[in-house]
């Protein structure tokens, strides 16, 4: 198991708290809660060993331009697919901004 913690530059904090996805189904879910301002912290729990490239990677593109709500994330892994990792990412960050 291994956990990782990644830490981006955002904007203003998130409006709301959001939670996707559950561990049992898709084996993933997300959990966002606000945090300060300028400030996107996220901690991923993932049942598979060596996936930190792979989780870096996918959330560099997400969070690269520096616009995102400020938030705290958690991440709750447990062998989802890159698609579902996808899938629960957009819908979270979609929920953020409903």
């Amino acid at each position: 198991m291994e956990k990782l913690h990644l830490h981006y530059p955002a904007g203003a904090p998130a409006a709301q708290a959001v939670l996707v996805g559950v561990v049992a189904s898709g084996d993933l879910e997300v959990l966002i809660a606000p945090a300060a301002a300028g400030s996107c912290h996220i901690v991923i729990h993932s049942a598979a060993d060596g996936s930190a490239a792979r989780w870096r990677a996918q959330l560099d593109r997400l969070f690269a331009d520096g616009q995102a709500a400020a938030m705290q994330m958690e991440i709750n892994d447990f062998g989802a697919t890159p698609g579902v990792v996808s899938l629960r990412l957009a819908q979270a960050l979609e929920e953020l901004s409903a």
